[in-house]
């Protein structure tokens, strides 16, 4: 994306602070990456210091990891409350291949500085890859246990960037569950509710696993989440292939701060009015939208 398309610090506040007065009361920065922005403490700082119907706006982060060592205290400053790093695998080669780059010891070490700050609860995400790491899946959650964190597997989503999904090829929520139960006790936890994960203890807890079946079991009926695009597009829903503008509005000069701000609740009201019931994979006509999962913000 171009650098003049991305909103700033101000618009991605501005934004959060309007969502705020229609009932929002937690903002997650995620990505591509977010730290990599230069601003990133400040949108933080920003959208922390935001009054909702709960208090201050919650916020959270998802990330690779690797700059975390280095950002971690400044993040916590600046009114960060909880971390989700992704990480897909535990051997060297495979998250060479996936990410293109030898630094798993970098993510590890980000994974250690988030624990470390005494942000809970930690999270991790692994996406689960037929043939790529399903061969992992209980030694991730043994890592994730070793670390205090909660590790969430999620079900592989039509959203790569080659449009080379298949839904036979992915590793399903009952797959992993069923490779989990093989090693470990697992017992449910309360109602999920909006959450979009099953959780599960673990040999009794206190330790956690989930799953996020997005693909086989989705939560639509449930989700009560909206994205905003790095460029300024709200996103109903992950597999939208529609979007409403939001830069446009929050460049116009024509438009005072007051009526910028009321257009910009009128097209948040609006997107979420329009939220679809299903995210329609099983539908012979489902088309893949036109963004990868790393230009939307997962």
């Amino acid at each position: 994306l171009a650098n003049e398309t991305l909103l700033t610090t101000d618009e991605l506040v501005r934004v959060a602070r309007v969502a705020a007065g229609l009932g929002i009361v937690e903002v997650r920065l995620t990505g591509g990456e977010p730290l990599l922005r230069r601003d990133v403490v400040d949108v933080v700082r920003g959208m922390a210091a935001i009054e909702t119907a709960e208090g201050r706006m919650r916020v959270s982060l998802t990330t690779n990891g690797l700059a975390l060592p280095g950002m971690m205290a400044e993040l916590v400053d600046a009114g960060l409350e909880r971390v989700n790093v992704s990480i897909d695998t535990l051997r060297r080669d495979r998250y060479a291949e996936l990410t293109r780059r030898d630094r798993l010891d970098d993510a590890l070490a980000g994974i250690r500085a988030a624990r470390d700050s005494g942000l809970r609860p930690l999270k991790l995400n692994a996406v689960a890859m037929r043939g790529v790491n399903d061969d992992e899946l209980v030694d991730l959650v043994r890592f994730a246990i070793d670390h205090d964190a909660e590790l969430r597997f999620i079900e592989q989503m039509p959203l790569d960037a080659g449009h080379t999904w298949k839904r036979a090829e992915m590793v399903t929520g009952a797959e992993i569950l069923a490779a989990l139960r093989r090693e470990f006790s697992l017992a449910p936890i309360g109602e999920r509710g909006a959450s979009p994960a099953e959780v599960l203890a673990v040999d009794g807890g206190p330790a956690t696993v989930g799953v996020i079946a997005s693909v086989t079991a989705p939560f639509c009926g449930a989700c009560d989440r909206v994205r905003l695009t790095a460029d300024g597009q709200i996103r109903n829903c992950l597999f939208a292939r529609d979007e409403s503008d939001l830069r446009a509005l929050l460049r116009d000069p024509a438009l005072d701060e007051p009526a910028r701000d009321a257009a910009i609740a009128r097209v948040l009201r609006a997107s979420i009015a329009m939220k679809r019931p299903g995210h329609g994979i099983d539908d012979p006509g489902f088309l893949q939208p036109d963004r990868p999962m790393s230009a939307i913000g997962g």
